[in-house]
């Protein structure tokens, strides 16, 4: 998601041009249907990490620059007239837990592999850009707020993390619906909460989440409170002391070979995406030698309940509830498989 530097200077003008172009020799994606959200309450003002945003009205055309804001807005029945790639080449840039939602439509796909595109962003003639979850600096923010009104996470936030329940709320505030964005956030709760409770047993286990294997010599895991959730709402408690191997505040813990009996727990998941990639999990120092591994106390995910877990928004967490729960039972049973899921 970084890019190289360059000046705003530069920055302001080729938006410039490309705003100027708007209109002349680009032609607009065509308008995706928005249906009207009755109780929408407009302008809506929405405060953020840079200030304030104002939409003046219920928004026509809405791009995401964010790698997953996508699922929120279509859960609030918006489909954006375009979205960003992050990985995994899924149609549209839609996960398969999002393509029933996504219907026909199909929105333009942004690429940030050099930066944002902020003359295909311009040309689309958005009326609303999210960006949540985007790792917008101030400078990516002024640029594309020259553009459309755009909406950034939530003041306290990290670049790179803000929980999924500010995100919501952020998106739902900028379509005039904040009571819906909390209907969505109480939604996901009330199902964590209700197998929690069945599943009293499991209040107080420990769990690790880590990557599915290891990259440029490191895994890299989860602290608790960073996209953690799915976890702590089902009663385990995350491995303590992860923090200290952040390089920063919204860093995962970079772990090295040698230090892998730190992820020991009840219950570690690990978000694997593919057989090859676990081959080389269980390869990394002693991981195939941890408790949990040897006794068969891990799940391993396939490529999919890995990206619904990265995703961390309300439609991908209840897939991953639905996905995950009878794979934790087995793990807590020392029953889970030690293979790729088929």
């Amino acid at each position: 998601m970084r890019r190289r530097p360059a000046t705003l200077a530069a920055l302001l003008g080729l938006l410039a041009t490309a705003l100027s172009a708007c209109g002349q020799d680009a032609d607009p994606a065509p308008t995706a249907p928005v249906p009207s959200a009755e109780g929408a309450a407009f302008p809506a003002v929405v405060p953020h990490k840079f200030g304030e945003t104002t939409v003046p009205e219920q928004p026509q055309r809405v791009v995401s620059v964010g790698v997953s804001e996508q699922d929120i807005l279509l859960q609030l029945g918006v489909t954006p007239v375009a979205v960003t790639e992050w990985y995994g080449e899924q149609p549209h840039a839609t996960w398969p837990w999002a393509t029933e939602l996504l219907g026909d439509a199909e929105p333009e796909v942004l690429s940030t592999a050099n930066g944002f595109e902020y003359e295909r962003i311009a040309a689309l003639e958005p009326d609303l850009i999210v960006g949540t979850n985007a790792g917008l600096a101030e400078r990516d923010y002024e640029l594309l707020a020259q553009i459309a009104p755009t909406v950034a996470s939530v003041e306290g936030s990290t670049r790179y993390f803000s929980s999924w329940e500010d995100q919501t709320l952020q998106i739902a505030r900028a379509l005039g619906r904040e009571d819906d964005g909390e209907d969505l956030v109480d939604e996901v709760h009330a199902a964590y909460a209700d197998v929690a409770a069945a599943h009293p047993e499991w209040a107080g286990l420990t769990a690790t989440f880590s990557q599915g294997g290891p990259y440029d010599g490191e895994l890299y895991v989860y602290p608790d409170g960073l996209s953690t959730d799915f976890l702590t709402n089902l009663g385990f408690t995350m491995t303590p002391g992860l923090q200290e191997y952040a390089p920063e505040v919204g860093a995962q813990a970079e772990i090295s070979a040698e230090n892998v009996d730190l992820l020991e727990a009840d219950v570690v998941v690990w978000a694997t995406e593919s057989a090859e990639q676990l081959d080389q999990l269980l390869d990394f120092g002693t991981v195939a030698a941890l408790p949990a591994v040897a006794e068969s106390r891990s799940v391993y995910t396939d490529d999919v309940l890995a990206g619904a877990i990265y995703f961390d928004t309300p439609l991908s967490l209840l897939y991953v509830l639905d996905e995950l729960t009878g794979q934790l039972e087995a793990a807590v049973a020392g029953r889970a498989p030690r293979t790729y899921p088929s």
